[in-house]
């Protein structure tokens, strides 16, 4: 073997291994999700969880919702890792049953960041052109979990509530709608 053959080869393990590494936790269903790094990567989220999930957004569930500001996302689920990334987390309790509950994450991440997430999700499949953007569904265990990428924006949500994509719709696009009304508002340059 040259030189650089070798080299290439070393190259090729080592870009293999890292992509491994970041992909942890990612590959799989339901509620796990990559693992945060030590150093955050992402940039603070600064939507309030009502300005990104406002109750009119909610109403379409026949229920009334109320923040939940003493939520906390467990350990290597979507939520926790937006958390360690500086982005926001809101969990929104039903007054009529504590049981139902429905999580908004977002975390505003690095396009190698967002790349990494979408061919992991694209990988465990349930793509969902509805969202208007590069989004995925799943269910598992009585929870429907949509993923969404409003570039720079990952946009994640979990409920029972959500039995099939078009039941995460209303929480997506409200989130979605929140962080482009942002976007648009910022000056370029």
């Amino acid at each position: 073997m040259t030189t650089r053959s070798r080299a290439r080869a070393i190259t090729l393990a080592v870009a293999a291994s890292v992509a491994a590494l970041v992909l942890t936790g990612c590959s799989g269903g339901g509620d796990r999700a990559p693992s945060a790094s030590a150093t955050p990567v992402g940039t603070p989220v600064s939507q309030s969880c009502a300005a990104l999930l406002p109750s009119a957004a909610l109403s379409v569930y026949g229920e009334t919702f109320a923040l939940d500001d003493s939520y906390r996302p467990a350990a290597r689920t979507p939520a926790a890792t937006i958390a360690a990334q500086r982005g926001r987390v809101c969990r929104f309790r039903s007054a009529g049953d504590d049981a139902t509950t429905i999580t908004l994450a977002v975390a505003d991440l690095p396009e190698k960041s967002l790349t990494n997430l979408k061919d992991a999700l694209f990988e465990r499949g349930g793509s969902v052109p509805t969202y208007r953007v590069e989004g995925y569904f799943s269910f598992a265990d009585g929870v429907g979990r949509a993923d969404a990428f409003a570039d720079p924006y990952w946009i994640t949500a979990q409920s029972t509530l959500f039995t099939e994509p078009g039941g995460a719709q209303p929480v997506i696009d409200a989130a979605r709608s929140a962080l482009q009304a942002t976007a648009s508002a910022t000056p370029a340059g």
